[in-house]
């Protein structure tokens, strides 16, 4: 299955684990194929070093780098013709879904989950994302 995630779960995964951590776990075992862009991965990077001097102990840097050659990054643009969101930001995750084809975007972000179903994408909190497709024995 391919997915997107937004970066508060994959910050949230990195940082503290959790069903996040799931996600990126079944990613790491090859069971997802994590799609990004170049503004995606940007934005990854820019939140995770900020969290990383916060937070003593975690380099982000390392998973990012990981992201950058083992996800699959496409050519998106940063936004979209017409805002979808209520936050324009996150129309790059929308974007890149729509350039790669890409129906499930995994996010807790309330202006992402508020638009669900457009163009066919679906927007899944984590917990309902991992009983949906990863509990399946």
């Amino acid at each position: 299955m391919r997915i997107i995630l937004d970066t508060n779960v994959v910050i949230s995964a990195v940082f503290f684990g959790g069903i996040p951590g799931q996600v990126l776990n079944a990613w790491h075992e090859r069971r997802l194929d994590l799609i990004v862009s170049p503004s995606i991965l940007s934005e990854y990077r820019r939140v995770g070093g900020i969290l990383s001097e916060k937070y003593e102990g975690v380099d982000f840097e390392p998973f990012a780098a990981l992201l950058a050659v083992h996800a699959t990054v496409v050519d998106a643009p940063d936004h979209l013709v017409e805002p979808v969101c209520r936050d324009a930001d996150d129309d790059k995750f929308l974007a890149c879904a729509l350039a790669a084809d890409v129906h499930c975007i995994i996010s807790g972000d309330g202006d992402l989950l508020e638009v669900s179903g457009w163009k066919g994408i679906e927007v899944l909190r984590p917990r309902p994302f991992v009983t949906r497709y990863l509990s399946r024995v």
